[in-house]
């Protein structure tokens, strides 16, 4: 039974008085109680508050009668008070200070007799056995790798927190070989441990969980954008800028190396960008087309006597009158050579002045311009022939029509270039009047493409 496991030894000491007889009895309790000399009895001794670290691995340590428990937190305790008294009971010596029967209650009459108190007791002033602290008297004989416990009544040597004992000596525990404390990794010192974390991890107040760190918040280390995962970061740069090697830094990506077709005329590589710009001539529109400037309408330089002509990349001055003798002017751009002068009779009866532009390096075959008579008479016949300017063969003229006719270029022209090519059309009758008009058609070849 559990009372049966707590009976105390007793030591039964005898001290006799001249004057009366006296018998007084001194118990020494058994292990895991201590005598309440106030109470009179043993009362249990509470080992979860006097050993240094009585419970170990997150057990919690429960003191129970003589002894101690170590057991899971989550474990519940029920206390029978019953039981606790019955132990108190039962666990010490009921010794019995027996006096005469005169005066039972009547002190012994010698205040200052010496008492013999029980091995590591001494007698206090106020006359009552009191513990002999043997660690602080240094009676004790622990080693000195040890930690001297004082008990009621003797002592302990126990190991340091973080040792236990093997024989006669203390080693360290290494607490990393325990159920896991740490939750990434764990590193042993004497007596003790500590946890670390992986990279991109600290510990957290516990000092055993490891929590994230946010890399962006605590010391951003990307250039430009920083992107937290979950124990690293990752880095990205703003448009117009790509990772470098180390995958922190940013380096302008250059647009202009890795396309040809981003600007029709040319790229300009700048900081997280790039711009088109366009040659003299030309406006930039909608960012990467190249546009021609008119400008006979914008700075037209051209004098009061000229007119302005706009071709793709320029433009240029002609005389507002372009005829030579014998022609004289009889409408904007035609010259006429009077009947009435005899030299007449060998040239053209009329010229005709006509410009027109065309870009460099034009796909070909491609028609570019059409011919055709302004009067026609009954009963004639019209032919049409380039009279002048085709001395390459860049043309070539197609007869559409009884009236008119289709110049088509045949070779590609580069420019800037300036072609004049006079196109005849000869009209005779069934009575052999022959006639003639000639248009001369100026061509001006742009410097680009566009």
């Amino acid at each position: 039974m559990l009372t049966a496991m707590f009976l105390a030894a007793l030591i039964l000491i005898t001290v006799h008085s001249q004057e009366t007889e006296e018998t007084i009895t001194y118990t020494q309790c058994t292990d895991g109680y201590e005598w309440d000399p106030v109470r009179q009895r043993c009362k249990d001794i509470d080992e979860c508050e006097i050993v240094p670290d009585a419970c170990k691995g997150g057990m919690k340590c429960v003191n129970h009668y003589g002894g101690y428990l170590c057991l899971p937190r989550t474990a519940q305790i029920i206390v029978n008070e019953r039981e606790e008294a019955a132990a108190e009971s039962t666990s010490g010596r009921n010794n019995v200070i027996r006096r005469t029967p005169a005066d039972p209650q009547r002190a012994p009459p010698n205040p200052t007799h010496q008492i013999q108190c029980a091995a590591g007791y001494e007698q206090s002033d106020h006359n009552v056995c009191q513990d002999i602290d043997e660690c602080a008297t240094g009676t004790h004989n622990c080693r000195a790798d040890q930690v001297c416990v004082n008990l009621r009544g003797s002592f302990s040597c126990q190991c340091p927190p973080g040792y236990q004992k093997r024989g006669e000596q203390c080693v360290d525990i290494d607490e990393c070989t325990l159920p896991p404390y740490c939750h990434h990794r764990c590193v042993n010192t004497p007596g003790s441990y500590y946890c670390q974390c992986n990279a991109g991890f600290q510990l957290a107040s516990n000092n055993h969980t490891c929590v994230d760190i946010n890399e962006c918040d605590a010391n951003n280390p990307c250039a430009q954008q920083c992107y937290n995962i979950l124990g690293s970061f990752i880095c990205q740069c703003n448009p117009g800028f790509e990772l470098s090697s180390d995958r922190i830094n940013c380096e302008d990506t250059d647009e202009c190396r890795t396309s040809s077709y981003l600007c029709q005329y040319q790229c300009v590589n700048e900081p997280g960008k790039f711009s088109c710009v366009c040659p003299e001539g030309y406006q930039v529109v909608g960012g990467r087309t190249c546009q021609d400037i008119n400008e006979c309408e914008t700075t037209n330089e051209c004098r009061e006597d000229e007119i302005c002509w706009n071709y793709h990349g320029g433009f240029r001055c002609y005389p507002r009158n372009p005829c030579q003798e014998p022609y004289v002017l009889t409408s904007e751009n035609r010259c006429v050579c009077p009947v009435s002068n005899a030299i007449c009779r060998e040239l053209p009866y009329s010229v005709v002045y006509k410009y027109m532009s065309i870009r460099s390096d034009r796909t070909v075959p491609s028609d570019i311009f059409q011919i055709q008579a302004t009067t026609i008479y009954p009963n004639t016949i019209n032919t049409f022939r380039i009279k002048s300017g085709n001395e390459n063969g860049e043309f070539y003229l197609r007869q559409t029509s009884a009236v008119s006719a289709m110049l088509v270029l045949v070779k590609s022209l580069s420019g800037p270039r300036e072609h004049i090519v006079d196109l005849e059309m000869l009209t005779v009758n069934s009575l052999n009047y022959r006639t003639s008009s000639v248009l001369r058609l100026t061509i001006i070849v742009g410097p680009y493409a566009f």
